[in-house]
């Protein structure tokens, strides 16, 4: 039932709002009471889209109806981008995320994908939003595309095609069908050497299934984790460098994240590895643009019988008769739109609902038990400095509450503590000053208090000022 506090503040559409405090008995002996509302709603958005008692999810591109479906009508709403003024997460694929578009209100984002390009992930971080993303979603689909960029690599099957369609406009299809077929020759996979560059959810797949080809698999990747080496075939021999690793290989085949900054992987693939290519040698790029050096890949398609295959635009590569370049088409299948729709999904109710945090960009990963009858649960986001946990724990023992379990966990220059907090033996818990007095902590950028009412007990800290 939503609390009749909570009613009153939605019917009003202007002016200055009064403080709003939801309460619950929701496997609690005790009831909860926090601080809602402060100030002026336009500091949220627009209260005629505000829906008391759920979390309500912004979307930007056409999100699948599958992934969607996640979310439960009773407790989630799912508006399109600017119909949301008061989200509490958002849902996106390609769009490019602009400040202005995170709503005070936003605790998290998650894009239907792995790269997380388009977001403004550094800014989040300092917000203390954490961004997710769907590793292996879109898996399946990536590899099928690798393998058909294999045989386009191989066969002149795009240059056949297109001699039969001006054969046909000729009316000369049939009687040069079989003559012509001599100027597209082409090679066999079998028996050729892969080599591939990162063994993620992606290149293990790949590496996978070119040895049930019948092709020799050389890899290369040196943050290679125990669950993705069980996952590749026996007979993969993996190298020590990618300069080794492509030296004798018939494909190549990109599997790895761009990262931009000194020591990221912007045209990674450069001059000096493209020098070892053999002879030959087709470079399947299905994974950033920005990881190739197009104009060292240029001046070896020039002088070498070798191809690039690839569904990202490139301005130097575009007419290169040994380039085939597709739009982006690695996960534009219903499965892996799905499969990461339905992912991000999941995840993001797993952070609204109990705090836990996986697959994140940008937080640690992070989860507890179920929180136990009579306790909620307190999340909160520190900047990673000394001494942190110890004022939260001093500030929950001033308001005489005891703590049953915690986590903290860290990521670069961001810290994520998770608390469950004893409510037995209260008749009433009185959030509201405590949760202040932890978010107003130098160095807390956030607080959430879990306790059963969507969409509430969230706190910022910004620049300051208190934002509930």
């Amino acid at each position: 039932m939503i609390p009749s506090a909570l009613r009153t503040v939605a019917r009003r559409s202007t002016g200055r709002q009064s403080v709003a405090a939801f309460h619950t008995t929701s496997s609690l002996s005790a009831d909860v009471s926090v601080e809602h509302g402060r100030g002026d709603w336009k500091t949220y958005g627009d209260i005629s889209s505000y829906k008391p008692g759920s979390f309500q999810i912004k979307t930007y591109n056409k999100i699948s109806p599958h992934g969607l479906a996640r979310f439960p009508s009773e407790q989630y709403e799912v508006r399109e981008g600017e119909n949301a003024a008061n989200a509490h997460a958002i849902l996106l694929r390609s769009h490019k995320l602009k400040e202005e578009e995170v709503n005070l209100t936003v605790r998290a984002i998650a894009r239907c994908g792995a790269g997380t390009n388009n977001v403004p992930v550094a800014r989040m971080t300092e917000l203390g939003i954490p961004v997710f993303n769907t590793p292996g979603a879109n898996a399946n689909a990536v590899k099928e595309l690798v393998l058909a960029g294999m045989l386009l690599g191989s066969r002149r099957i795009v240059d056949g095609i297109n001699h039969m369609y001006s054969l046909g406009e000729q009316g000369l299809a049939r009687e040069r069908v079989e003559k012509d077929k001599a100027m597209f020759g082409g090679r066999e996979l079998k028996g050729k050497t892969l080599a591939v560059i990162g063994l993620g959810h992606i290149g293990a797949a790949t590496a996978r299934d070119a040895e049930a080809l019948g092709m020799n698999v050389t890899g290369y990747d040196p943050g290679l984790s125990i669950e993705n080496a069980l996952k590749l075939p026996r007979s993969i021999a993996l190298s020590d460098s990618i300069v080794n690793c492509v030296g004798g290989a018939d494909y190549i085949s990109l599997n790895i994240p761009y990262i931009k900054g000194e020591g990221g992987t912007h045209g990674l693939i450069g001059k000096d590895v493209i020098g070892n290519f053999k002879n030959g040698a087709v470079l399947l790029n299905f994974a950033r643009g920005e990881l190739v050096d197009s104009d060292a890949m240029k001046d070896h398609l020039d002088n070498n019988d070798g191809k690039y295959v690839s569904d990202f635009p490139d301005d130097v590569l575009w007419n290169h008769k040994n380039a085939v370049l597709l739009p982006h088409l690695g996960a534009s299948t219903a499965e892996a739109e799905d499969a990461a729709a339905s992912m991000a999904a999941d995840t993001i109710r797993e952070f609204l609902e109990s705090g836990t945090i996986r697959n994140s960009v940008n937080f640690p990963a992070t989860s507890l038990p179920n929180r136990p009858d009579n306790s909620i649960r307190v999340a909160i986001v520190t900047k990673n400095v000394p001494g942190m946990l110890a004022h939260i724990s001093e500030a929950f023992a001033g308001a005489n509450l005891n703590i049953l379990q915690q986590i903290n966990q860290s990521r670069g220059d961001v810290a994520y503590n998770v608390v469950d907090v004893d409510t037995s033996g209260h008749e009433v818990v009185d959030f509201k000053e405590v949760q202040e007095k932890i978010t107003m902590l130098d160095g807390v950028l956030s607080t959430r208090t879990i306790y059963g009412v969507p969409g509430t007990g969230y706190a910022k800290n910004l620049a300051g000022n208190y934002f509930v």
